[in-house]
């Protein structure tokens, strides 16, 4: 649905009306076109004292080919060259460069007082960055510190990403990656991710990298010879991850009630994928789809988008517009995971991917039976992920407003507002978060198990 304050912001009479009152104003962001680079624009590169992750990163920008700029620090220099990464000099009191993004490594903070390298380096260039542009700051899990101080200093920079992609404007988005000890080298799918368009609508968010086998990938078709099952495929988001991961490479069965077969193979046909019609409810649901997987080399990745809502406050419910939500929402994607993990249902390396809601995390009026169902996907994440073997991962997205039909349909003064509470001030697209999953399912993701990632442009709903 099309988006006419976003609209009207770009108009002459907008922009006026807008800037003299204050409003919201929506810029348009960028989204991945495929063939474009991993960044269109320069990167300007930082690290505190004694970081440990400055090589790795600059082997990233350097993989990624960004053309990258550092002030005078000597010990970042040095780590840069010993990957091959040619940095360009940036000049204490340049005030005309613009970049795309500020990438900073402050996994070498270890108290309090050192966080004012935080300040140092961003302050000077806080409006510098041009639209759509990153912030990015990698750091140490505050689990794996070495010290309790070291701890609560990396904990601190959540507050700072926060407040930045708050700050910003301009559709600039806000990250903070922790990376567990000996997890360096599971850093580049991320870091790739959060660079690029992939990521428009995702800022302030925690992503957390763990130590793990790394695979060499083709980036451009990173999910190349994987077949992946997409629940909810007919239309709408589902519709959107299935398009994304077939881009990647991947062979998708498009699966959905037998309701929605005309549109099934609508975009099966597109994509050129296959079709499963079936109600992920029953019982037998996870032995069709291990079925359905085996004439395409097995399964690799399993996309849990399927849901439906039913809303009305607790007091108007009936027990049956519970049961149905829960049911298909959570105790679906339980049961399919039970199976496929209990009867090799998924190949070595497979993902998981489930779609939660900031509705899960926040809760919101009139949906206590969709905000448990969704709380319960991340519970479902937390969970399972330290059990899982032979490379499995799982983790989840949870988008906040996103265009869709559904959206559509909700009163306009309540659509509104889901539109503007948020730092980008508009709604996001279902190819946003299909390419948060497709960042999930490739391959080189190893390192990612148990996160839930909001696409919902910093949402203020339990932020």
């Amino acid at each position: 649905m099309t988006d006419q304050y976003q609209t009207f912001a770009k108009s002459p009479i907008g922009k006026f009306v807008i800037k003299n009152l204050g409003l919201p104003s929506p810029i348009e962001l960028d989204r991945f076109q495929v063939g474009q680079p991993v960044i269109q624009g320069a990167v300007l590169f930082g690290a505190a004292p004694n970081s440990r992750l400055t090589a790795s990163i600059s082997q990233v920008l350097s993989n990624i080919h960004a053309d990258v700029y550092a002030g005078n620090n000597t010990a970042l220099q040095q780590a840069a060259a010993s990957v091959g990464l040619n940095l360009r000099a940036f000049n204490q009191g340049d005030t005309a460069s613009k970049f795309k993004a500020l990438v900073f490594d402050a996994s070498g903070i270890e108290n309090a007082e050192q966080l004012k390298a935080l300040y140092d380096f961003f302050h000077p260039v806080a409006r510098q960055i041009q639209t759509s542009g990153r912030v990015i700051v990698i750091g140490t899990s505050p689990e794996t510190a070495s010290s309790v101080a070291a701890a609560i200093a990396q904990r601190a920079l959540e507050g700072f990403v926060k407040s930045v992609g708050k700050e910003f404007k301009k559709g600039i988005a806000a990250e903070l990656v922790y990376v567990d000890q000996d997890a360096q080298d599971n850093i580049e799918s991320t870091l790739r991710f959060l660079l690029s368009p992939r990521s428009a609508y995702v800022s302030g968010q925690v992503i957390r990298v763990s130590n793990a086998t790394t695979i060499e990938v083709d980036w451009a078709q990173p999910l190349a010879g994987k077949t992946a099952v997409v629940t909810g495929a007919s239309r709408g988001i589902g519709e959107a991850i299935a398009h994304v991961l077939a881009r990647d490479g991947a062979h998708v069965i498009c699966l959905d009630v037998p309701q929605q077969q005309a549109d099934l193979e609508r975009v099966a046909n597109q994509i050129g994928g296959s079709v499963l019609t079936l109600d992920i409810t029953a019982n037998d649901a996870g032995e069709k789809i291990k079925a359905a997987a085996a004439t395409q080399g097995g399964l690799d990745i399993i996309v849990h988008n399927a849901g439906v809502t039913r809303d009305k406050t607790l007091a108007n419910m009936k027990p049956e517009l519970w049961d149905l939500v829960i049911n298909i929402n959570l105790a679906a994607n339980e049961r399919v995971n039970d199976y496929l993990l209990n009867n090799a249902g998924l190949n070595e390396n497979g993902r998981i991917i489930c779609v939660s809601s900031i509705s899960g995390i926040a809760g919101n009026l009139g949906q206590t039976n969709y905000a448990v169902s969704k709380a319960g996907v991340i519970g479902l994440v937390k969970f399972t992920a330290p059990t899982l073997k032979n490379g499995i991962t799982i983790n989840a997205v949870a988008p906040g407003f996103i265009e869709t039909q559904m959206t559509a349909a909700i009163p306009f003064a309540i659509r509104e507002a889901g539109r503007r509470m948020n730092s980008m001030s508009q709604g996001g697209l279902p190819v946003d978060v299909a390419e948060t999953i497709a960042y999930f399912a490739s391959t080189a993701s190893t390192g990612l198990n148990g996160n839930v990632v909001r696409v919902c442009g910093q949402s203020l709903l339990g932020a």
